[in-house]
């Protein structure tokens, strides 16, 4: 692990087709290598639409298998460009039976990681229960070149048990990709709410665990492809942030970004000695943390 590591995030929106959309990410990933770069995340599901909006069968024609055509290009990108790149894929794991993984790869071309989102959502416009299986790998960082990377998605990022978990287990960054956005129909003001609520509880995992988090939105307007829903409106907002959720990089809310900043490892380290948190944790009283509820 080195002691700070140059990141960035790529926050798009969608080009129209896969072909369209990785090229523009290719794009993106050597611009970022090339402003020296060690490790990219790409936001949830880059490869097309967010496809949730409906529930289609024909949608699962786009999950593909892991490894396959898209982690295979990508991990040639990243060999290319010497850099370590974390994807959001729909996978095809088997026939009926399908995830939404995020892989990581190596700056020599391998993949040294997967995860598969663990949390799966049903809420209209967001449909995701039809089309993924929630995740059975647990809660484990990924060790790579430039450190261990613990690697959630998107709904994931509502739960602290998820991010402790990961902090518990020696990640020494938190990376979320995500694809969140409004209902077109929504006040200003429960934009502003909703939005705001979704940047304070990422920022809360930052500093409950002392680590730095890194968070990669969608952003433009996707139509419901039915016609008969709103739409979204992906609000971007990707940021970069430290250990106490002081924010070192964030993105508009309408445009696609790269985004850049540096995360001083060592940092981390200092704000567990002055916030002891993991220390004064009550492990002997947190047994109803494994009930559904507490009648």
């Amino acid at each position: 692990m080195s002691a700070a590591i140059e990141v960035a995030l790529i926050q798009d929106h969608h080009r129209g087709s896969a072909e369209a959309n990785l090229a523009a990410i290719e794009v993106q990933l050597e611009a970022a290598a090339a402003d020296g770069a060690q490790l990219v995340l790409l936001q949830e599901l880059h490869n097309g639409p967010y496809f949730c909006q409906r529930q289609a069968p024909e949608e699962f024609d786009r999950a593909e298998a892991i490894p396959g055509p898209t982690s295979e290009r990508l991990g040639a990108t990243a060999k290319r460009l010497g850099i370590v790149i974390v994807a959001s894929l729909f996978e095809r794991r088997a026939a009926g039976l399908y995830h939404n993984t995020a892989v990581v790869l190596e700056r020599d071309g391998s993949m040294v990681g997967k995860y598969r989102k663990m949390h799966i959502p049903d809420d209209p416009g967001y449909l995701e229960k039809f089309y993924f299986t929630p995740g059975d790998m647990g809660f484990h960082p990924i060790q790579t070149s430039v450190g261990k990377l613990g690697v959630l998605v998107c709904w994931d990022q509502w739960y602290p048990e998820a991010a402790r978990l990961m902090a518990l287990a020696g990640a020494d960054v938190l990376l979320y990709p995500t694809a969140i956005g409004w209902d077109v129909r929504d006040s200003e003001t429960e934009r502003r709410n909703q939005r705001q609520a979704w940047i304070l509880a990422q920022r809360g995992h930052a500093v409950s665990n002392g680590i730095p988090v890194m968070s990669c939105n969608r952003t433009g307007v996707e139509e419901d492809p039915t016609g008969r829903g709103p739409g979204i409106r992906f609000w971007g907002s990707s940021f970069i942030c430290g250990p106490q959720g002081e924010f070192l990089a964030e993105a508009e809310t309408d445009q696609p970004q790269l985004l850049r900043a540096r995360l001083d490892l060592r940092h981390t380290e200092d704000v567990r000695r002055m916030w002891p948190f993991l220390r004064d944790r009550r492990i002997d009283a947190y047994q109803d943390l494994l009930k559904r509820f507490r009648d």
